[in-house]
């Protein structure tokens, strides 16, 4: 049975610039961590990572002999040191990140070195050819771990598999929720836990937690998983980020409570944890009595806001109780003080009740009068998220190395394509390293980093030009197992087909199958067809019915031939569309609208293809799942065709948190959710709120959309003209959204079989993947809007090509 091969090559990035020197693109072997000798997983389809690696001069890592280097140890002392041979080319690579980790594992008392090894030399370490691609680490003369190379991919690797060897009886590593639950019980009443999820061990997340476990793990008890299951048991279903839980169970004396949990919302850095630490530790509340003005806390110190309760004598109970709920809502983003007004000189507005004082110095404080807790949380969150934003946009322009982050990104989407595709007998997912197998990069084409490619041996290579991320790859990779179109040779089997029946285990990844009906004699019908099935090969299933029989199926369906059926599986229905004087480009068009859902789900992945149909977003905003009733009115708008003008779409924040700086741009505070909002984004950049005292109904809708028409309702705010750029020329990340759903070159190949095998690729189309990512980004146009003949004008603007964002 012939394999199929898939190829990793990480996205070259600047090494021209000071900052860069030295730095490269991270290369791991692909492994699960169990076994860090496994260089394929054979799992259905051959992928080779592949990663390009920069030499620079290496001097300033000690070079010792081996007799030198023993004599050297220390009790007590750690030492990593790398064993190798004094000529070796293949060690260039790896001895830059270990010169790289030098300054930070001295910080840890953690010494490093090189050790030339000669031919005559018979130690355990220089002995064979297979121990001189690891490094060992030692405390004293006593060997604690060693570590292939492979491993050790980058300082971040490096640092944290060290301190991670060295912390093992400090921080505890879990696989099951049933340990987490034995830790909990066992700790409480006695120490509070920082629990961790980590995507991958040796990652720049992974070392953070290290250093902090480093500080505080004789303080705290460390707790660390990579398993995606028991960060979902324990209720966050973000896998895709690695998170950080303080248990509060010092304080739970009976054993049969659940210890208090707060999340770190912050990503995981070590400057982070320790403020987010040094925030547990604070007291939860204060009483004061002073100037709010004049207050100094840990909160403000670490860069965080107070918030004063105001109380008085005659309710301080009540507000007390109250102070310490909003605490625990605000813990670790907010300091939470109880002011009390009986005893304080400073006058203070007579309806106020509550105070807000931001970090910064000299910003004078706020007086506040809310009506609940939540507008209290929302007032807090939303403004200590504008902070965030603009805290990370500043270290954005500080950043040295991108490209390091963006292989490392990608290489665990293909880690965890490889866990997915497990056992899987036909495919095979491997890697190579483009510094040791230079030739063969160059041979392949290879130009930029990262890149992915398909291979079946005696056919041309596949380059994937789709999102970096797991579902979009295995989505790809499952719908490239069956021909497109796939050739039905009966009406049975083409009702089969239709049902889902003939290939259920890839309605998961395509919802809609694709069924074109024509006449035996329609040559020109079926090629125009073909040439679609071709083009849309892993992103959707299609089939082609030619055969005597076709007008059994035809009637059945009222269906005009040449014409299309579109089976949508959810919903249970088969519609028909006529392919009369269609083009291969029109049936693309055709199939790809069909393949949009009606009220879809926003997510970063999706946006593009909504956008591009180039009409005004109407947008749900939601944190959580949407209202059934919401949903109800809506799709009745839409079934009534009030909403063709329009692309209804809903917000999921908890999925998908950057809607949350979607609307801190529309709204000067954060709004209470959930919220409608009409964004023009292509002809004005208009943005429309529903009013939030009124139900979100089919009629009230109807009633408000028709004030937009008529142009009677104002505004909250008009989105600036900009041209978005990637951070760095390599890094277009739009350019590949586009690629990946614009037009490719089309291709022909009338000989579509049902083999479930992949199918060559015509080598027209795939002979440099640059010539597709190198297409100019579009720029966001804005154009003269007239609100009284917007849904005429969002018409008019989808028939332009050129209008697209």
């Amino acid at each position: 049975m012939q394999r199929t091969a898939w190829k990793y090559y990480p996205r070259q990035q600047d090494h021209n610039t000071e900052q860069n020197r030295g730095k490269s693109p991270a290369c791991v072997q692909l492994q699960l961590m169990m076994s860090s000798s496994f260089n394929i997983f054979r799992v259905g389809i051959s992928v080779v990572i592949m990663c390009i690696f920069y030499k620079s001069a290496v001097d300033s890592l000690s070079e010792l002999s081996p007799q030198k280097y023993f004599s050297t140890l220390q009790p007590g002392k750690a030492s990593l040191a790398y064993f190798c041979q004094a000529d070796s080319p293949r060690t260039s690579i790896f001895l830059e990140e270990l010169n790289e980790a030098i300054t930070p594992l001295q910080d840890y008392g953690i010494s490093v070195a090189k050790v030339n090894c000669v031919k005559e030399e018979t130690s355990r370490y220089c002995g064979k050819e297979e121990d001189l691609m690891k490094a060992y680490l030692f405390r004293g003369n006593i060997l604690l771990r060693e570590f292939p190379t492979d491993v050790l991919f980058d300082v971040n690797a490096i640092v944290a598999h060290v301190l991670f060897a060295l912390l093992f009886n400090e921080v505890k590593y879990i696989t099951t929720l049933e340990d987490l639950q034995n830790i909990e019980n066992a700790l409480k009443g006695k120490a509070n836990i920082a629990f961790s999820y980590v995507r991958a061990i040796g990652t720049p997340e992974h070392r953070a937690v290290m250093e902090a476990a480093f500080v505080y793990g004789t303080t705290y008890q460390f707790v660390l998983t990579t398993e995606t299951a028991l960060l979902e048991s324990i209720g966050n279903e973000d896998i895709e980020n690695a998170h950080l839980y303080f248990f509060h169970c010092k304080q739970v004396l009976d054993l049969t409570l659940q210890c208090r949990r707060t999340l770190m919302e912050q990503p995981l850095t070590t400057l982070n944890i320790h403020q987010f630490i040094k925030t547990m530790e604070a007291p939860l509340l204060t009483e004061v009595t002073e100037d709010p003005q004049q207050v100094s806390t840990v909160h403000l110190q670490l860069g965080l806001p107070l918030v004063f309760i105001v109380s008085q004598q005659a309710t301080y109970e009540a507000d007390r109780r109250t102070a310490e709920w909003v605490a625990w809502r605000l813990l670790g983003k907010a300091g939470v003080l109880l002011l009390l007004r009986d005893s304080l000189e400073v006058d203070i507005p007579q309806h106020s009740n509550v105070i807000f004082r931001r970090a910064e110095e000299g910003v004078p404080v706020e007086f506040l009068v809310l009506d609940d807790i939540d507008s209290l949380i929302s007032h807090v969150e939303s403004n200590v998220h504008i902070e965030e934003i603009q805290e990370d946009e500043d270290e954005d322009t500080k950043r040295p190395n991108m490209g390091q982050a963006v292989s490392m990104a990608f290489l665990q989407s293909y880690i965890d394509l490889a866990i997915k595709l497990k056992g899987t007998s036909t495919m095979l997912l491997t890697r190579v390293n483009c510094a040791d197998w230079s030739d063969l990069c160059t041979k392949q084409n290879v130009t930029e980093f990262p890149v992915v490619k398909m291979y079946k041996e005696g056919k041309n290579p596949v380059s994937y030009v789709g999102m970096l991320g797991t579902e979009d790859l295995l989505k790809f990779i499952q719908l490239s197992r069956i021909s497109c179109p796939v050739n039905i040779t009966s009406v049975q089997e083409a009702e089969e087909y239709l049902s889902g029946e003939l290939y259920k285990d890839l309605i998961s990844y395509s919802s809609v199958s694709v069924l074109g009906l024509f006449s035996p004699n329609m040559t020109t019908a079926k090629e125009d067809f073909t040439e679609a099935g071709n083009y849309l090969k892993g992103y959707a299933i299609t089939g082609i019915y030619s055969e005597e029989d076709v007008l059994i199926l035809s009637d059945k369906y009222a269906a005009t031939l040449p014409a299309l059926l579109l089976s949508r599986h959810k919903e249970g229905k088969i519609e028909s569309i006529p392919l009369a004087n269609s083009h291969a480009q029109d049936i693309i068009q055709i199939i790809t609208s069909a393949l949009l859902e009606t009220f879809p789900e926003i997510t970063v992945e999706n946006l593009p293809i909504y956008l591009r149909l180039q009409k005004p977003l109407l947008i749900l905003f939601s944190d959580g799942s949407i209202n059934p009733q919401y949903k109800k009115a809506i799709l009745m708008l839409v079934k009534e065709k009030h909403l063709d003008s329009l692309t209804p779409c809903w917000l999921n924040l908890k999925n998908t948190p950057v809607g949350r700086g979607i609307l801190q741009s529309y709204f000067d505070t954060m709004p209470p959710l959930p919220l409608l909002v009409v964004v023009n984004l292509h002809s004005g950049g208009q943005v429309f709120a529903f009013p939030s005292d009124q139900a979100i109904t089919e009629q009230n809708l109807l009633l408000w959309l028709k004030k937009l028409e008529a142009g009677l309702e104002n505004h909250i705010t008009i989105l600036p003209a900009q041209e978005w750029k990637p951070p760095l020329p390599a890094y277009d990340f739009l350019s590949m959204m586009d690629a990946a759903a614009s037009q490719h070159p089309t291709r022909k190949d009338p000989e579509c079989t049902k083999e479930m095998d992949v199918q060559e690729n015509d080598k027209k189309q795939h002979e440099d993947k640059s010539a597709i990512i190198k297409e100019p980004i579009e720029t966001l146009r804005i154009k003269h809007w007239n609100r009284s003949n917007w849904f005429k004008e969002g018409e008019k603007s989808f028939r332009h090509d050129n209008k697209e964002l």
